[in-house]
This record gives C-alpha cells, sequence and structure tokens, in this order.
C-alpha cells in the first residue's frame, strides 16, 4: 500500500510540474528564415504570391511523392487556395490560402495542418538588396499560437527544429528553382509585353521551310524570310492554298552571329479574296485577306510540294500555349520570348518545343520600330 501512495505521490509530483512548466512555456512560436536570390522582383512576387509552384519547392512534397493537390480561387493574390491530401498520416490533409497580398513587398498565407496549434501563418517579406538593389532578399516567418493547449506548448520546443528545418529547405529549395527562370522583368519596359495568358490552339496546316543558320544582321534574315516566304507561295499556288494567318517566325537559335530558324505560314483550301483597298500594297508575309465563304479548318489537308521545293507541310495537333503581345523592333524578340517563358515558367507552366511568333506587320514593318508580333511558346 505504502508504494501505490508513493507512486501516486511521484506521478502527482510529475504531473504537477508538467502543469507548471507547461504554463511557463510561451503560448505561441515565432521563427524566420532568410535567403537571397538574383533573380528579378517581379518573378520573385509573382511566385510567391502564387500557390502554382508550391510542389516545386515546398518540403512537403518531398515527404510523400504521392501528395494530392487541389488549387481553387483565383490564380494568384488573395484566396488563392490550396489543399493538400494525403494517406500519410504525418501529413494528414491540410490547406494554404494566401490572406494578404502587397505587391513586391510581402505576402501572408493562412495554413491549416495536423500539427499542434491555431493561428498558424507564413509571410513572406521581400526586400530589395545587394549592389543596385538588383538582389531580393526573401524572409519566411512562421508564426503558431498554443493557447491553454500545454500538449501544444510542449511540442513548440520542437518548432525551430522541425519547421525551422522545413524553412530553410524551402527556401534553398525555391532560390535553385528561381534561378531556372530566365532573368528577366516581364512587367518592366524592358520586355513590354501585353496580354500575357495561357490560351488553347486549334490544330492547324502549316507550310514550313527551314532557314538554315543566317547571319544576325537585319538584311541577311529580311532576305532569308523573303526568299523562304517565296517557296511557300509556289507550294501553295501548286496545292490551291491561300494563307490563314500572318507569316511566323520559329526560333531554333538566336547566336551571338547566327540566327536559325523557320519560316512558316498557316494556310487552307481556298482563294484569296478579291484586294480590298490597301490590300495592293501589302508586302512578303502579310496574309491576304481570306474569301468570305470559306473558313480556316483544322482538318488534315492533302498537299504535294513540286520537285526541288524545300517547303516541308506540318499539320500540328491542338495544344496549349503561353502567349503575349509585343510591339518593336524584331530585335527585341529574343528578350520578349525569354520574358515570355520567365511568366509562363512563374505561373506554374512548363514550356516545350520552341517558340514562334506571327509577325502581324508583314516582314518589312518587323524591321522598324513598329513591328507587331503575338508570341507563343507551347505548354504542357
Amino acid at each position: 500500500m505504502t508504494r501505490i501512495i508513493e507512486f501516486l505521490i511521484a506521478l502527482g509530483i510529475v504531473a504537477g510540474l508538467f502543469v507548471i512548466i507547461g504554463v511557463c512555456l510561451p503560448g505561441e512560436r515565432h521563427i524566420s528564415e532568410s535567403i537571397e536570390t538574383n533573380r528579378k522582383m517581379t518573378i520573385v512576387y509573382d511566385t510567391v504570391n502564387s500557390l502554382r509552384r508550391f510542389k516545386d519547392w515546398n518540403p512537403l512534397v518531398l515527404r510523400d511523392k504521392a501528395v494530392e493537390l487541389k488549387y481553387s480561387g483565383p490564380d494568384a493574390g488573395v484566396g488563392a487556395r490550396m489543399e493538400y491530401s494525403s494517406k500519410n498520416d504525418a501529413l494528414g490533409q491540410g490547406s494554404w490560402e494566401i490572406k494578404e497580398s502587397e505587391k513586391n513587398k510581402r505576402v501572408v498565407i493562412a495554413i491549416d495542418d495536423v500539427t499542434r496549434g491555431t493561428d498558424k501563418v507564413t509571410t513572406f517579406t521581400l526586400e530589395p538588396t545587394g549592389k543596385n538593389d538588383r538582389n531580393v532578399k526573401i524572409t519566411q516567418d512562421y508564426s503558431v499560437k498554443y493557447g491553454f493547449d500545454l500538449f501544444g506548448r510542449y511540442a513548440g520546443l520542437y518548432v525551430s527544429r522541425h519547421v525551422g528545418d522545413d524553412l530553410k529547405l524551402g527556401l534553398s529549395r525555391m532560390a535553385n528553382m528561381l534561378a531556372s527562370v530566365p532573368n528577366v522583368d516581364y512587367a518592366a519596359a524592358e520586355a513590354p509585353l501585353t496580354d500575357l495568358k495561357v490560351v488553347e490552339l486549334p490544330a492547324e496546316n502549316l507550310l514550313v521551310v527551314n532557314a538554315g543558320n543566317i547571319d544576325r544582321n537585319n538584311d541577311s534574315i529580311k532576305q532569308s524570310i523573303n526568299d523562304n516566304m517565296e517557296w511557300i507561295k509556289r507550294a501553295m499556288d501548286a496545292n490551291g492554298l491561300v494563307a490563314a494567318g500572318p507569316v511566323r517566325i520559329v526560333t531554333t537559335d538566336f547566336g551571338a552571329e547566327k540566327y536559325a530558324f523557320d519560316v512558316v505560314l498557316p494556310v487552307r483550301k481556298g482563294s484569296a479574296a478579291p484586294a480590298a483597298a490597301g490590300d495592293k500594297d501589302k508586302k512578303d508575309g502579310e496574309a491576304a485577306a481570306p474569301a468570305a465563304p470559306v473558313a480556316a479548318s483544322g482538318d488534315a489537308l492533302t498537299v504535294k510540294i513540286p520537285s526541288g521545293n524545300p517547303v516541308t507541310y506540318v499539320h500540328t495537333t491542338p495544344h496549349r500555349a503561353a502567349t503575349a503581345a509585343y510591339t518593336g523592333h524584331m530585335a527585341g524578340l529574343d528578350v520578349a520570348r525569354n520574358a515570355l517563358r520567365a511568366w509562363a515558367t512563374t505561373m506554374g507552366n512548363e514550356v516545350v518545343d520552341r517558340p514562334y511568333e506571327s509577325w502581324k506587320g508583314g516582314v518589312d514593318k518587323a524591321f522598324t520600330t513598329d513591328g507587331t508580333y503575338d508570341i507563343y511558346w507551347a505548354v504542357k
């Protein structure tokens, strides 16, 4: 009996100490980690202001590669929400939702998960740093409240190790991820893109000529395009085809001294419409106005290329693409292409294949500051 009484007394002492120590422990925890990146502020902000690339940097997905992610709300900004579900009991179900967003400064995200505590919030604070503010310091804070949950207060002793390690790993992975994004500010004057979006493109019929590796000067590039457009016109005439849109240039390699590209024209069956006012002044590379009764079609055509003609016929399949409008000299298209890829990647899209531009103003105008283009880059 004495032993039982001694055991109960010891148990009471332990319980009392547990309560006393637990009450003395902090009722909330706050930790912070930082890292620097040399990517543009626009890219960094858009990355943390969206949850679309969560899987590419957050350590949560490393614990269960089969975790299911579900997105809702807007693509970015306040209300953007990501819910996850895992068969791993340590992860279970949870969510991240953006609650506050201040452009190029900070993003506040509410977290709901299976760990103890309430009011869990992570905040990304962005600060220009480095020489001439070329870099961005990313600081991620995490806070959690335990109230009078004594077990939670004890669990808070390990937040610095568990959550802190996740913050360090996540920021490191984010910096590596950002390093793979072209460092072009798609929201700035260096790449004046407009109407950025992802679209569904239909099947098309294309006539294609590989221009080869051309000297990177305006005269050589322009001459090559016009010469190859002449081959395309001959193939069109031989098959009763008309242009279904402006000439396109598909870039293979834009080097310091050489430019490798394809000249492409979308086509369809039909006959050109009678020349409208001003049509007689159209230059090579500009699409003729389509005849009103004949609609463009994505159905495959039967095309026979005359002997000796370097043109090939390609029938594309429907696919998604990132796209943007650009105005300026064609020499600025390389920066514009990289800006489009930077935007698409930051928005969580993986670009594939080669980019191309639809030269809406024709070839001659493209070699002036008034050139107009729609840029496309296919995405998965």
